[in-house]
């Protein structure tokens, strides 16, 4: 009987994909590799999951309120001068972001590639490409948004998020989360070793310590400024930055593109790199 209305629900799914746009890597259901991700968690490493929260915290209570007694105050390209902790906190809810993101869907993804052999099994299923890097990339941009919401809860009452529209950064994470997650996952799809896997250690660190989130981007030469204004990392934090502060003008909307941009080429590419892998 089982088996019988499992075989009746695959007909069904495919009867609906048929003749639909996209049905040979889409078939609308993204949220089971979601589910799937949730009922793992129960067993998963809590220790793991939860460090990726507090190690923006106590970057915040060794640089901001440590540091941040001998530097003063801080200004950045001609705006009002706040706290060093208010000036470094954006730039670690962007990184927490970033981490949370960019974690679950690099090393949590090859693992599943290369060891579980979990898309193996899945996309000999009804499910396509697509479903799997949407599931993949949703489960690790919440991850993100978890990250974010509980930076912000410290955060805030801590006075540091001088303007009420503040907040909105919490939905600007979950962009820039969506944004590390699908590149993420589009670079993994091509790894295959643990060295590779490492140069991705490799350029975080670097990104994180000169994407302006300790100190202002004029402390750089002209040339390299504009090299770190490329990088997603500094997008991010300039535009969590301008949110926290209130700064509102037209150079949210460019932060914006940047990372639709970043999203819709990411998927472009985890689609089709999945489809080459798994479904000759």
């Amino acid at each position: 009987m089982i088996l019988a209305a499992a075989l009746d629900s695959a007909v069904a799914i495919a009867s609906r994909r048929a003749n639909r746009l996209g049905s040979s890597v889409y078939a609308g259901r993204s949220l089971v590799m979601v589910e799937r991700s949730l009922m793992a968690l129960k067993t998963s490493n809590w220790f793991a999951v939860l460090s990726g929260f507090v190690e923006p915290v106590f970057y915040l209570a060794s640089f901001g309120f440590g540091l941040g007694g001998l530097v003063g105050n801080v200004s950045e390209g001609g705006s009002a001068s706040v706290s060093y902790a208010t000036f470094i906190a954006p730039a670690l809810l962007a990184t927490s972001a970033m981490n949370g993101a960019i974690y679950d869907s690099t090393w949590n993804v090859y693992f599943k590639m290369h060891f579980g052999k979990i898309y193996h099994g899945i996309l000999a299923t009804s499910m396509g490409a697509l479903d799997v890097a949407l599931g993949e990339i949703v489960w690790a941009l919440l991850r993100g948004l978890a990250y974010a919401i509980g930076f912000m809860c410290i955060v805030y009452p801590l006075g540091l998020v001088p303007s009420t529209w503040g907040l909105l950064a919490i939905p600007a994470a979950v962009l820039i989360a969506f944004g590390f997650a699908s590149f993420g996952m589009a670079i993994t799809s091509y790894m295959k070793s643990f060295q590779q896997m490492d140069w991705v250690n490799f350029i975080m660190l670097p990104m994180f310590l000169f994407s302006g989130t300790f100190y202002p981007l004029d402390v750089y030469p002209s040339w390299l400024q504009t090299v770190i204004q490329a990088l997603p990392l500094y997008q991010a934090i300039s535009m969590e930055r301008a949110i926290m502060l209130g700064q509102f003008d037209a150079s949210l909307l460019w932060h914006v593109l940047y990372f639709v941009v970043m999203i819709a080429s990411g998927l472009v590419f985890t689609t089709r790199r999945l489809t080459a892998l798994f479904m000759r």
